[in-house]
């Protein structure tokens, strides 16, 4: 399983899984079909939206780690 981390880039997340979209829809970032959202880590897009990018990511995490079991 890939591990997210704040540096993990917005378009790598969608790669890794698409089933995030949610997690990151519901945590205000509202841009994460935005092309250029695509290149910004996951910190850089939570400092824009004012979001917990320590909660985001343990989140997705979380996430991830149920999926793959």
């Amino acid at each position: 399983m890939a591990q997210i981390t704040k540096e993990t880039l917005i378009g790598d997340l969608l790669e890794i899984s698409t089933g995030v979209i949610p997690i990151l829809m519901e945590a205000g970032m509202h841009c994460v079909g935005c092309p250029s959202s695509q290149a910004e880590s996951l910190e850089e897009a939570c400092m824009v939206h004012g979001i917990d990018s320590d909660d985001l990511v343990e989140k997705l995490n979380q996430f991830l780690s149920e999926k793959q079991a």
